[in-house]
């Protein structure tokens, strides 16, 4: 396979939402040539300002990239993009790359990339692991499953829209991978938010409380900027509760197929389940309010009592 640096390589992105956007735009300042395509055609002609050119339908853009890149909501989106009748595996060319960065299930990587393999295309899954500031600024950390070789060829394309990248082994590696590091995102905020409930009721200031912790060394840099925001009440989307969510979910399918016990990923999966009733659209943090919420009304239950 040829070098895939610059506007040597055409390139194919489906999804447009908050991180494909993003993403997109890199490619596009590193001067690869790319043509979109989302469900809602007005998200991908908001790219043609950045010089995109947008796709009327999934063959044509797999008819015209010679490496494809999707990111989207979950296993049926990905699915039904890649195979149903109208789907990109009708229509990709033998010899395509495929760059899967969706967070599902492994299973369905493995899928994913038999399927294609039996017609010639090349499928890694590379999961994203960062915020959607860290898509604007190029430090993404990718998380790749699937052939080596491959991988290293589309290195050039990683190199442009992340700081660190990692292949970690056959199809399903990667999203594997972003699965381990979403359960200490999600198991972590939780942790945070029933700390900081926990540090209320027992007399601290709230803001005081939110800015030493998040001085800390115990809580992580990822972390530590949803205390900040969290003290200004500010849970407007980095990574939206509902992904985190599905996340969960994810995280504890995958743990029950290999009989891993997952107690504190189970609670984190049902307190989220929960607090999407008041944002689903708010950014994952927005349970340290629902912690809170919970604390006031045990307080005030007792006081009833």
């Amino acid at each position: 396979m040829n070098s895939l640096a610059g506007n040597r390589t055409k390139l194919g992105f489906i999804g447009m939402g908050s991180m494909g956007s993003r993403i997109t735009r890199r490619l596009l300042e590193h001067g690869y040539k790319l043509v979109v395509y989302d469900r809602d055609r007005s998200k991908a002609e908001a790219l043609t300002r950045h010089g995109a050119t947008v796709a009327g339908s999934l063959a044509e853009l797999a008819g015209a990239a010679d490496v494809i890149l999707s990111c989207l909501t979950n296993d049926d989106a990905v699915q039904s993009v890649y195979t149903s009748p109208d789907g990109v595996f009708a229509h990709a060319p033998i010899g395509t790359v495929i760059l899967e960065m969706s967070t599902i299930l492994p299973q369905t990587s493995r899928e994913l990339a038999r399927g294609g393999a039996n017609l010639g295309l090349h499928v890694l899954d590379i999961a994203i692991s960062g915020s959607t500031p860290a898509a604007e600024q190029g430090t993404l950390v990718l998380l790749a499953g699937g052939n080596p070789n491959i991988f290293r060829t589309v290195e050039p394309i990683l190199q442009a829209i992340a700081a660190r990248y990692f292949h970690l082994g056959p199809s399903g590696s990667g999203t594997t991978m972003k699965l381990v590091v979403n359960t200490l995102l999600g198991v972590g905020m939780q942790a945070i938010a029933e700390a900081c409930a926990f540090g209320q009721k027992a007399g601290l200031d709230r803001d005081l409380l939110l800015h030493v912790l998040s001085q800390t060394a115990v809580v992580a840099p990822a972390h530590a900027g949803k205390l900040l925001r969290a003290a200004r009440n500010d849970y407007s989307p980095q990574f939206p509760l509902r992904l985190m969510n599905k996340d969960l979910r994810l995280i504890v399918e995958t743990a029950a197929s290999r009989d891993a016990a997952m107690p504190a990923a189970q609670a984190a999966f049902q307190i989220s389940s929960e607090a999407l009733s008041f944002g689903a659209e708010e950014d994952f943090s927005a349970v340290i309010r629902q912690m809170e919420k919970l604390a006031r009304l045990k307080g005030a239950y007792q006081e009833v009592a």
